[in-house]
């Protein structure tokens, strides 16, 4: 079955055609939905040949959805609803659903970034605020990235061979935004982002977790307003707010070269990347295996290695050569117990297998 993918974001929209031996028989990388037109994308999908069914991947499924899902009318509907939980994220994601429906008519299947955090333990779950926030607001940590932590969780247990199966692992997907999540069993025990992509880990321009004082603070005290403070948190935060650039391979560069501003936000990086890593291992019950992914975790060999400097008592240790020259798929383990992995983030290959898995089970 020949599959195409479906990858709306804020900044871009990524189309790959799978076909079934899991490789990718074409590509077109379009600029975000609004700017591409309708007449464009059609011109694309059009230009990578036939399929047989489309994969949509979709951002926020809320309390909804916590497995791939056929899209039809009423799927459709909620998908908009819950954009006001993923506001950057889900009406693009929305809108491509209704073009690429447009240009074709074969099913289409909605895969969640949150689906593969659906079945974390309660106590991973949910926040301690009143109940009539949890229950009627449905306000919890749903975590995100769920496809990229899925494959590379996959991949992982693949590569580790009898001990894959019931492997701890702490996996790492850093891209201009990144979060961590605990892995046991092949299945999400906790993660780091919550009610929204924003929280958790320092990111390109979004911010990390804050004290949520601070936004009621800024409100009463400074007068902002919640979209100036919310724009803030998103867009001008992060990298960009402590170094001037959000690109990770320039902070990188002016910090080895003293600039002051960037070594500050490479060490609050990698601070709260230790940490995190760190709360993760204890969410699983302790560490088998550390898996990077994204731009940064598949790319930056700095940042993994400095990772692990700090991380020895944990058995982290990574071996610079191998470390250096790695070539995702690769294992770049030092001397420590600890394996580490560095992984390409395959979400298109993630998502073209549950199409071909929830087509299935609607057939029989």
């Amino acid at each position: 079955m020949r599959i195409l993918v479906v990858n709306s974001g804020s900044s871009s929209l990524k189309l790959r055609l799978v076909d079934g031996r899991d490789s990718v028989a074409g590509r077109a990388d379009l600029p975000p939905v609004d700017l591409a037109g309708d007449a464009a994308i059609g011109s694309a999908i059009r230009g990578l040949g036939p399929f047989e069914a489309v994969g949509h991947r979709i951002v926020h499924g809320g309390l909804t959805y916590g497995a791939p899902v056929l899209i039809d009318s009423a799927v459709r509907r909620e998908l908009e609803r819950l954009s006001s939980m993923a506001p950057l994220h889900q009406p693009p994601a929305v809108r491509a659903v209704d073009i690429v429906a447009a240009a074709s008519d074969v099913p289409a299947v909605a895969c969640f970034d949150t689906a593969f955090h659906a079945g974390m333990p309660a106590a991973a779950s949910t926040y301690a605020v009143p109940r009539s926030w949890r229950e009627d607001l449905g306000v919890r940590k749903y975590g995100f990235h769920g496809l990229a932590h899925a494959w590379t969780s996959r991949r992982a247990s693949e590569m580790l061979g009898e001990q894959g199966p019931s492997a701890r692992l702490v996996t790492c997907h850093l891209g201009a935004g990144a979060s961590l999540a605990a892995v046991v069993g092949g299945r999400g025990a906790d993660t780091t982002m919550g009610f929204t992509p924003l929280d958790g880990l320092v990111m390109a321009t979004r911010s990390g977790a804050v004290d949520p004082a601070v936004v009621l603070w800024l409100q009463n005290h400074a007068g902002m307003h919640p979209h100036e403070i919310g724009d803030a948190l998103e867009h001008r935060s992060g990298l960009a707010a402590m170094a001037g650039t959000p690109d990770m391979r320039v902070v990188l560069d002016r910090s080895s070269r003293g600039d002051d501003d960037a070594s500050l936000a490479v060490e609050v990086y990698l601070h709260r990347l230790r940490t995190g890593i760190g709360s993760m291992a204890a969410a699983a019950g302790g560490i088998d295996a550390l898996v990077y992914s994204g731009g940064i975790g598949e790319h930056a060999p700095e940042v993994r290695e400095r990772v692990a400097t700090g991380l020895e008592f944990l058995g982290i240790t990574v071996d610079p050569q191998r470390n250096r020259a790695a070539v995702p798929d690769t294992e770049i383990t030092g001397t420590g117990p600890v394996r580490v992995f560095v992984i390409a983030a395959r979400e298109d290959l993630e998502i073209a297998r549950a199409v071909g898995a929830t087509l299935s089970a609607e057939t029989g």
